[in-house]
């Protein structure tokens, strides 16, 4: 744990290269308290940490004292008991310094990684418990950084910089003291030197700062770039247009700017780095050279001169350190302020006081929608500004999407909404899902309130497939088996053969082994329809919600996914976004909705023969349309 000139230097460089805005920042009120709050099951663990470092930094200064003996009461006396007992002792020291080190490292180690696996187990599961909203305007990239920089960032309060600040405090005042004992005229001249070193510190240092900034901003640019041309859609977009040249000559412009800030933040380091240990060679001459005329005098002993050279390292680096506390102290509690920032924006839709399960029985459950009124929350009521990469408007009166909608599917019926885009369709299977949660009004799941039941039980009883089902870059088994952990091989291929697409599996080399790519890539629009619906036969939920799931799938891919929806629909309840005629003639009742409001309800050749919007749609959006005839 001792500090020399370089590791001042090195320690000063690093405080320097943060930012030094945050200084300025105002952290709210009890962020200290709270801070504190974390560190609370590991008090034992700092108390050993923090006993062993300011032991270390002790053991560490007393190094030049033995010294002296030695060359004092030994070496110039002619006393070898001395010497061997003083190199004993200095040896014995060693072997202590490097045992407290290692006691230190574990204890920083166990304090460090729990309070990140602390934070970040807590930041994961309240950021998977916000509305749909908060990921539409979050920033995908600032999410991420605030689970990793930040929470990095918040552990360093209690490992690196409380340590570095009571090693260099205790350090540098063990080092003041004996030396001001050997002798107060040398160490008054060093003390005179001091500014020396802090001047040149805050000029290079404010200015390594600032290009610590750009360089941080231009590498954060960088790698957007690359996270967006390297997944699946950014790559076939560059390919779609051949924008293969542009993209490389952009790129090399950034990289060459990372490249050219990269060379100068090195130099300008390298310039606070020489500039540190050029005044600690200074400072050593000077105490040489005035000490040695004290000793050609013989006002002062030879040991006494090396143990103050010794002492002088271990003084500038530690009281450099020092003068850049500040900086690392807000450093620290401004990246636990950005987590507590996540923390502390409540999820809109949540498990109210005294939920309870939904209870699970073998009868179909019953959807009802009460005079329900949906506006989509505003920006600040589910998202934050520092997650968004765009500026947000000042926030609007937000616009109704749902006015006064009433209507109920029996259990074991199918309703189908039809409508002009924007009409409010997806907003109603939404709330189905409890994904919103209404403005007034009540959507009930067979006569529960779904805000009385807890999120995990509804989510168990609804099955929701949309158009563009998502698939995780893994194997085929373990996408089908997100939906029931437990499932066996015999069980996936039962629900695959049901969703239509159990021999193409088969056929595969890998067979349910096979990895299906970034977001399902690998496969056709047709095939992760087709194992998104065999996924949800695998959960078998009582209430089912398509929203759109034939959408964009050619005629062959339609009708085999209107086929594994016969089966999945088959004797439970469901509300069905109509695309196709053919999901519209299955339907029990069709509503249409128009402008928020359900305009018309009843069956096709009903709201044919009523001459309505009905009517109107299906000149314009499904007349056209052959009739498909799925074969069960």
């Amino acid at each position: 744990m001792s500090m020399g000139p370089m590791g001042g230097a090195w320690v000063a460089s690093r405080s320097f290269q943060r930012d030094r805005d945050v200084t300025d920042q105002r952290l709210s009120r009890g962020t200290t308290k709270r801070v504190i709050s974390y560190a609370r099951p590991y008090r034992w663990q700092l108390a050993i940490f923090l006993a062993t470092t300011v032991l270390s930094a002790a053991s560490a200064a007393a190094v030049p004292l033995l010294l002296k003996v030695v060359i004092d009461d030994g070496v110039t006396q002619g006393a070898r008991g001395v010497v061997v007992w003083g190199a004993s002792a200095v040896a014995a020291l060693a072997v202590l310094d490097a045992g407290l080190g290692l006691i230190s490292r574990w204890m920083s180690a166990r304090v460090g990684e729990g309070l990140i696996y602390d934070l970040r187990r807590q930041v994961f599961d309240h950021v998977q418990r916000q509305p749909i909203a908060f990921f539409t305007r979050t920033q995908t990239g600032s999410l991420v950084s605030r689970l990793n920089s930040d929470v990095v960032g918040a552990q360093q309060a209690f490992t690196g910089t409380l340590s570095q600040v009571v090693s260099n405090a205790v350090t540098l005042v063990l080092a003041l003291g004996a030396m001001i004992v050997l002798s107060w005229q040398i160490t008054l001249v060093v003390l005179v030197l001091v500014p020396l070193f802090l001047l040149p510190a805050r000029i290079i240092g404010r200015k390594l700062a600032d290009i610590t900034r750009q360089s941080m901003q231009l590498n954060a640019e960088m790698s957007q770039t690359m996270t967006e041309r390297f997944n699946v859609s950014g790559a076939l977009l560059v390919k779609i247009f051949g924008r293969y040249r542009t993209e490389n000559e952009e790129f090399s412009e950034s990289a060459r700017r990372v490249r050219d800030i990269g060379v100068v933040q090195a130099l300008y380091a390298r310039y606070f780095f020489l500039g540190l240990t050029f005044l600690a060679s200074l400072a050593t001459a000077v105490v040489y050279g005035v000490g040695g005329w004290m000793a050609v005098d013989g006002t002062l002993q030879v040991g006494t001169l090396v143990a103050l050279a010794a002492l002088l390292t271990r003084l500038y680096g530690p009281l450099t350190a020092l003068s850049n506390v500040q900086v690392d102290v807000m450093t620290a509690l401004v990246s636990f302020e950005r987590v507590f920032e996540v923390l502390d924006l409540k999820p809109m839709v949540r498990d109210e006081p005294g939920a309870r399960p939904m209870p699970r029985t073998s009868e179909q459950l019953s959807v009802e929608f009460d005079d329900v009124e949906f506006s989509y929350p505003t920006n600040d009521d589910v998202s934050l500004a520092s997650l968004e990469s765009i500026a947000r408007p000042a926030a609007t009166e937000p616009e109704r999407v749902l006015r006064g909608v009433s209507f109920r599917v029996d259990p074991g019926r199918m309703v189908a909404l039809v409508g002009a885009s924007g009409a409010g369709k997806s907003t109603i299977t939404h709330l189905v899902s409890r994904l919103y949660d209404p403005t007034s009004g009540t959507v009930r799941i067979g006569e529960t309130d779904l805000r009385q039941v807890t999120l995990e039980s509804l989510h168990d009883a609804v099955g929701v497939v949309t158009q563009d089902a998502h698939m995780f870059h893994d194997t085929i088994r373990t996408n089908l088996r997100y939906a029931s952990p437990e499932a066996t091989d015999e069980q996936l291929r039962s629900a695959l053969e049901s969703a239509q697409i159990g021999r193409l599996v088969e056929s595969l080399p890998d067979g349910l082994d096979t990895i299906v790519g970034d977001r399902g890539y690998r496969l056709s629009g047709g095939e992760k329809q087709r194992l998104a619906i065999a996924r949800l036969l695998l959960k078998a939920p009582q209430v089912v919600v398509l929203d759109e799931a034939t959408a964009h799938l050619d005629s062959e891919s339609e009708v085999a996914v209107q086929k594994a929806l016969r089966t999945a629909l088959r004797g439970r309840t469901s509300l069905v976004i109509a695309h196709r005629l053919s999901t519209i003639r299955d339907a029990d009742t069709i509503l249409v909705v128009d402008h928020g409001r359900i305009v018309e309800r009843g069956t096709h050749d009903e709201l044919l023969a009523a001459g309505g919007h009905y009517a109107e749609l299906y000149t314009t959006q499904f007349a056209g349309q052959h009739d498909r005839v799925v074969v069960d």
